[in-house]
C-alpha cells in the first residue's frame, strides 16, 4: 500500500508539473502569435523574464541613485506636423508605461502607467541594440574586435553565410548586405520567423549562419534584426563567455545598475541580442547618460569616447538622416539619428521603447510603452516613433 501511494504521489506531482511546464509554453505561443495584431500588451511586456527562458546580469553591488533635481512638468502638448498633440492623449493612446527624464543628470521626473513601475522589468524590443553595440565597443578597446576586420575572422559558424567576408562596421551601420525582410505585420518575414525561435525553440546561431546576401556590403542601409544577433554571436565568441556576464562585468555593474537585467535566450542558450532585455526604465536611463557623458561614468571611462561618437554619427551617404523616405532618421553604431542641431541620438525598440538623447541639452528621456496599434498598419498614425521624437524635443525644450 505504501508503495502505491508513493508511486500515485509521483504520478500527481508528473500531472502537476507537466500541466505548469504545458500552461507556460502556450502562454509563451499566445504571446508571440498576438504580437502586432492589435491585442493589448501591457500585460506581457511586464512578465516575459517569467514566460521565458533568460540569462541573468545580477545587480550592482553598489547601485547608482540618480540626485534629485528640480521637479519637472510635461508640456500640455507639442506640434507634430502641422497639428497640436495634447500630451496626456499622447501617453494614453501609446500605452505609455514609464516615462523618465534626466537633466544635468539628475532626475527631474518619473511617473509610470498600467503595468509599469519602478522596479518592474520591461522588454526593450531593439532597444537592446544599443546595449549590444556598447558591448561590441568595449571589446574593440580590450583588442578584441577590429571593426574593418571581416566577421568570420571571429566568428567561422558565418563562412558561407551573408556574413562571409563583411566588415564587423557594415554589420555594425545595418549595412551587411544581406537579404531581410522587418515587416512586423507579416507572420513570414524573417523577423518573425527569427522571433518565432523564441517562441517555439530552436538556434539563432543556425538562423544567422544560414541567411544570404542581397546588396554589397556598405552600401545600403536596411534595418536587420539579424545583423544585431550575428553580432551578439560575435560578442559571446570573441569574449568566450555568455553577452550576459560579459555586460554584467563590463557594463552593468559599473553603471551601477539597481535592478538585475534578463535576457532572453535560445534553446542554445545565445541571448536573443536584437530584442531580449529586459530591465528597468532606471536602468535603461543609466545607458543613455552613459552616452551623454561620452562614455565616462565617474571617475571611469567605461566605454571609449571615440567609440561613442563613432556610433552616434552617421559616417557614410547611404546612412544620412532622410535617406529613407519612410522613415526620416540615419543610422550609426546601432543608434538612431536624426537629422539635428543639438546632438539628439536615439535607442528605439518597437511598441514604442525609445532611449532618447539631446546631448546640447544634456537631457536624458526613457519611454516605455506597449503601443497595441504598432506596425497594424503602414500608416505612421500604427508607429509614432517620429511623432515621438517630437514629443521629446518639445520636453527637452520645456525644462
Amino acid at each position: 500500500m505504501r508503495k502505491l501511494l508513493v508511486v500515485a504521489g509521483v504520478v500527481v506531482c508528473l500531472a502537476v508539473v507537466s500541466s505548469l511546464l504545458l500552461r507556460t509554453e502556450l502562454q509563451r505561443l499566445g504571446f508571440a502569435v498576438t504580437l502586432f495584431t492589435g491585442a493589448e500588451q501591457y500585460q506581457n511586456f511586464n512578465r516575459v523574464a517569467q514566460l521565458f527562458p533568460t540569462s541573468t546580469m545580477t545587480a550592482a553591488p553598489t547601485p547608482h541613485e540618480f540626485p534629485a533635481g528640480p521637479a519637472a512638468t510635461l508640456p500640455a502638448s507639442f506640434d507634430y506636423r502641422g497639428n497640436r498633440v495634447d500630451v496626456e492623449t499622447f501617453l494614453a493612446e501609446t500605452d505609455t508605461s514609464a516615462l523618465l527624464v534626466l537633466h544635468d543628470g539628475a532626475l527631474v521626473f518619473e511617473r509610470y502607467l498600467l503595468t509599469g513601475g519602478r522596479d518592474v522589468h520591461w522588454l526593450s524590443m531593439s532597444v537592446a541594440k544599443s546595449f549590444i553595440s556598447a558591448g561590441i565597443g568595449i571589446a574593440v578597446d580590450a583588442g578584441l574586435i577590429d571593426v574593418e576586420q571581416p566577421m568570420t575572422a571571429y566568428v567561422p559558424v558565418l563562412a558561407g553565410s551573408a556574413y562571409d567576408g563583411v566588415r564587423v562596421k557594415d554589420v555594425l551601420q545595418m549595412s551587411s548586405g544581406a537579404a531581410w525582410d522587418e515587416t512586423y505585420s507579416d507572420l513570414g518575414s524573417d523577423v518573425n520567423r527569427l522571433g518565432r525561435v523564441m517562441a517555439l525553440g530552436g538556434s539563432t546561431t543556425e538562423f544567422v549562419a544560414n541567411m544570404t546576401r542581397e546588396y554589397e556590403p556598405g552600401t545600403v542601409n536596411r534595418y536587420n534584426s539579424g545583423d544585431t544577433q550575428a553580432l551578439g554571436i560575435l560578442l559571446r565568441t570573441v569574449t568566450g563567455t555568455s553577452i550576459a556576464d560579459y555586460l554584467e562585468r563590463h557594463l552593468w555593474h559599473p553603471l551601477g545598475m539597481e535592478s538585475p537585467g534578463y535576457w532572453v535566450i535560445d534553446s542554445d542558450g545565445v541571448e536573443m541580442a536584437f530584442f531580449g532585455l529586459n530591465a528597468t526604465a532606471r536602468d535603461y536611463a543609466r545607458l543613455g547618460e552613459l552616452y551623454r557623458n561620452m562614455g565616462k561614468w565617474g571617475d571611469r571611462q567605461v566605454v571609449a569616447a571615440g567609440w561613442v561618437q563613432a556610433s552616434v554619427t552617421a559616417d557614410a551617404p547611404h546612412l544620412q538622416p532622410g535617406v529613407h523616405e519612410d522613415f526620416p532618421l540615419g543610422y550609426g553604431y546601432q543608434w538612431w539619428l536624426p537629422e539635428s542641431e543639438e546632438g539628439e541620438y536615439l535607442a528605439i525598440g518597437v511598441y514604442n521603447q525609445f532611449i532618447y538623447v539631446n546631448s546640447r541639452r544634456n537631457v536624458v528621456i526613457v519611454k516605455l510603452s506597449a503601443f497595441s496599434d504598432y506596425a497594424t498598419s503602414d500608416d505612421e498614425a500604427a508607429f509614432r516613433e517620429v511623432e515621438s521624437i517630437e514629443f521629446f524635443r518639445a520636453l527637452a525644450r520645456h525644462l
